[in-house]
């Protein structure tokens, strides 16, 4: 089975790969990549998602080029301090990236822009499936909306199965649909690790990832909602990593554990 990183920053390399695992024998996941949008956007929204703010949600910002198209998403975690996932940032120059924070539609200039300093990536990761899929940046300045604390070792109770999570994000409605223009949000319930283990087998790895989805589908991250966040109780627990396809039934969107990272997130936050 190949699994689906819940984003698309190039789809032209991701188009190239399609083409060209096949023919080494390897499989793809169902959803194809997307081509930019009318507006320069990579295929990027919550699939079953309504309208949400950033008054309502002021530390989930969004991850752009230089040129301001948005890929990924992030969570503001200190006053210069963003977490995301490793898979959107690995490869990157920091002068290439931009953080948007206070801005729910992207076509508007509302909120900040601002630049990236330093980007950490977990020293051990090589693909999202494989775990390890974290990042933090540090920006050229001190934003001035709320920060959201990430969840530790001692938050296991929220981690419970069934615990109501809430997803947001500027990504696809479809696996492969088009760009939102609006931030969004969805609730979902976090499922149990047997649950996410019979979904993936060994590509879940219950030390790094937690799980949420309907058994049924219909609602989850999707396509540019990667490294967005994953929130209960309060607290950041989870970074939006892979699944198979969006919203596919029987397949949870998969995260990064938090609370597995919190001692290495808090070590770059006080860095």
């Amino acid at each position: 089975m190949a699994a689906t990183l819940h984003r698309l920053r190039s789809w032209l390399g991701a188009l190239v790969v399609a083409i060209l695992l096949p023919l080494a024998g390897f499989s793809v996941a169902a959803a194809a990549p997307a081509p930019p949008t009318t507006d320069g956007e990579v295929g990027a929204q919550i699939v079953g998602g309504t309208r949400a703010s950033t008054s309502t949600y002021p530390w989930v910002v969004y991850l752009a080029t230089s040129g301001g198209s948005q890929y990924c998403g992030g969570t503001l975690v200190a006053a210069n301090k963003v977490v995301t996932a490793a898979h959107c940032t690995v490869g990157d120059s920091p002068s290439v990236v931009r953080v948007v924070a206070g801005r729910d539609d992207k076509q508007s200039t509302a909120g900040v822009v601002a630049r990236v300093t330093k980007i950490w990536i977990h020293p051990s990761y090589r693909d999202a499936t494989q775990g390890n899929d974290v990042s933090v940046l540090t920006l050229d300045r001190n934003l001035t909306q709320a920060r959201l604390p990430i969840a530790t070792s001692s938050d296991t109770a929220l981690y419970a199965a069934g615990t109501s999570s809430t997803i947001l994000g500027w990504g696809t409605t479809s696996s492969g649909g088009s760009a939102s223009r609006y931030l969004l949000k969805a609730t979902v319930p976090l499922t149990s690790n047997a649950t996410c283990s019979s979904a993936y087998g060994s590509d879940f790895k219950s030390a790094h990832m937690v799980c949420a989805g309907y058994t049924q589908g219909g609602t989850d991250t999707c396509q540019g909602d990667s490294g967005g966040p994953l929130v209960a109780g309060g607290k950041l627990i989870g970074i939006t990593s892979w699944g198979e396809g969006c919203a596919a039934a029987g397949y949870p969107g998969v995260y990064t554990r938090v609370s597995n990272f919190a001692t290495l997130i808090t070590q770059q936050i006080n860095s």
